[in-house]
């Protein structure tokens, strides 16, 4: 097989994988959590790590949007945040809620609360001052884009704080 022919077949393999994904997120799948749940079902280590470094991901992405002053974007990306880390210690301690997310393959906004509200019982509380303060980004940030640039900073820090929290003990 030429050069050309195998970059065409990278491409077109590539460009299906682009449709599937964009399909599937259409319908409402969740195509990194999907995946990630898949590779954390042979190593559950792997799955907590991937989600640690997409929240470290999320992270930095919130951060830029803020500097660019699009304070919508940087509030769905900080609830992102805030979301991944929940799901890696629902999953580390085998919460109910993550068996709930298991057996159904995708999580609720509800089931992720239960689990900020046990897993800050286990951790402390800035793991349920980072969800909240996540949450608020999510509906008055991102969805109602009511919150302002300090409102949004001031909440990004609890996420922040959640954050390094959580690399100490998930690292």
């Amino acid at each position: 097989m030429s050069y050309v022919d195998n970059n065409i077949r990278k491409d077109s393999k590539y460009i299906m994988m682009e449709e599937l994904i964009k399909k599937a997120e259409e319908k409402g799948i969740n195509v990194e959590d999907l995946i990630i749940s898949a590779l954390s079902r042979e190593d559950p280590q792997e799955g907590i790590k991937l989600r640690l470094t997409l929240a470290e991901k999320y992270m930095k992405e919130a951060e830029e949007y803020l500097t660019k002053g699009d304070v919508v974007q940087s509030s769905e990306k900080a609830y992102k945040v805030a979301e991944e880390i929940v799901k890696a210690f629902a999953e580390k301690f085998n919460l109910a809620e993550y068996q709930q997310a298991v057996k159904e393959d995708r999580w609720h906004t509800y089931t992720l609360a239960n689990a900020a509200a046990k897993l800050s019982s286990r951790l402390g509380d800035w793991i349920k001052t980072g969800w909240n303060s996540a949450y608020t980004l999510h509906v008055w940030g991102f969805h109602e884009a009511k919150l302002d640039m300090d409102s949004v900073k001031n909440l990004l820090q609890d996420i922040k704080r959640m954050l390094e929290e959580s690399k100490k003990i998930l690292s």
